[in-house]
């Protein structure tokens, strides 16, 4: 059917929204932690990837053939409210959608103000699928949905930051996508503490930090990444983390890192009433970062530096070198034994 056909009612529209993205949930998490499209492409086998959940579907009644049903990408076995998690259906995945629904879902976005949340969480949805983040990239759909960084609404700004971050499980996304690393720092920076917009903003840049490739658009970002360390919930540091990690695992970047100001309550992190998996993430970071060797006259030039991580962390006169050996007794083997690795 082509474009020219497709005029479904508003409230046809939103059902049509909900069961697809409900149908993406479960596979779309699945697709990204099997493989996608993304191979890692690393100097170091430290680093992490991130994936996004969806939201719950809405209830639709969809009839056997109809488009709806259709562009659903399910195949419907009554016509009857559906209940995704009931059951009740025998679905497809939202791969199955074709060109032109795509096209009529980022046409929607521009046009139908009030339902931006919804598509964009539908677009983010399809978008695990590699047919359908070629296809988005192709229809110029990438920079439509980047869009919607400054929107108003902080809710569109999420759902924009996680269709983003699927999108960028592809390699030939990453290039347009790499455009809006000023934006989306600028996000994480303005954005409440702990709030989603910083969560998903970090998600995205770590995706996007998991290749060497795109890695020095974020040199600026260590000081603001090590800050949010210190002020922030578990669920953060734990995503800020894994963007330090990725790269830090990367030697080029390492200079840029150890220079970054940090806070010197960074080292207070390394104790044993940290989270767990804090502080495996915080060890990890800290073991690439000993793994470098500077020259007598660098390390000079730094000690020269006033409040840069390489003298809140790697300086003779760091706490860092105490708190690991206290660390040793941790009852967490993984954490004794990163800690070990670190100290040999």
């Amino acid at each position: 059917m082509g474009d020219g056909s497709i005029t479904p009612r508003l409230g046809s529209m939103r059902a049509l929204l909900g069961i697809v993205a409900g149908a993406g949930a479960s596979y779309g998490i699945y697709k990204l932690i099997s493989g996608g499209s993304l191979k890692r492409n690393k100097k170091s086998p430290n680093s992490e990837n991130s994936s996004v959940k969806s939201s719950q579907p809405s209830e639709a009644v969809l009839k056997p053939g109809s488009l709806l049903a259709k562009v659903s990408g399910l195949d419907v076995v009554c016509p009857r409210p559906v209940d995704v998690a009931s059951g009740d259906i025998t679905h497809q995945s939202p791969g199955n959608l074709e060109p032109q629904h795509l096209k009529m879902l980022l046409s929607c976005l521009q046009t139908n103000p009030s339902d931006r949340c919804q598509i964009l969480l539908t677009l983010g949805n399809a978008a695990a699928f590699t047919v359908n983040q070629n296809l988005i990239r192709e229809f110029e759909g990438i920079h439509i949905i980047a869009g919607f960084l400054s929107d108003p609404a902080a809710e569109v700004r999420v759902q924009t930051l996680n269709a983003l971050n699927n999108l960028c499980m592809n390699i030939p996304n990453q290039e347009q996508i790499k455009v809006y690393v000023p934006q989306v720092l600028e996000l994480i920076e303005m954005s409440p503490v702990n709030s989603d917009l910083q969560l998903g903003a970090l998600r995205l840049l770590t995706n996007l930090s998991v290749t060497d490739k795109h890695q020095h658009l974020l040199k600026d970002s260590v000081t603001l990444l090590l800050s949010l360390l210190v002020v922030s919930s578990e669920a953060l540091q734990v995503q800020a983390l894994k963007v330090l990690v990725n790269l830090s695992s990367n030697p080029d970047m390492i200079d840029d890192i150890v220079q970054a100001q940090a806070p010197a309550s960074v080292v207070l992190l390394f104790d044993a009433r940290t989270a767990p998996t804090v502080l495996l993430r915080l060890l990890t970071f800290a073991g690439n970062l000993k793994a470098w060797r500077p020259s007598a006259q660098v390390a000079g030039e730094l000690r020269q530096k006033q409040d840069c991580l390489f003298r809140v962390m790697l300086d003779e006169s760091s706490q860092l070198h105490s708190r690991l050996v206290q660390l040793l007794s941790h009852p967490d083997g993984e954490i004794q034994a990163q800690v070990a690795r670190i100290l040999t």
